[in-house]
């Protein structure tokens, strides 16, 4: 049975953003994340939630 692909929460343009201030926006663009090391995939989602975190007040 295939698997269901859930909609994605960053949009396109964050993705290229966090990936171009790693300096692997280059190999995002022409090859596509699945080329992007673990690593630095993990990085961008560590960035990813950075952001997140400033942006949104916390909860009290």
């Amino acid at each position: 049975m295939p698997r269901k692909r859930r909609a994605g929460v960053m949009s396109e343009a964050l993705k290229y953003e966090l990936a171009d201030e790693l300096g692997v926006g280059d190999i995002a663009r022409t090859q596509g994340f699945g080329e992007v090391s673990s690593r630095n995939c993990g990085n961008l989602v560590r960035k990813a939630i950075e952001r997140a975190s400033k942006t949104v007040p916390p909860e009290k």
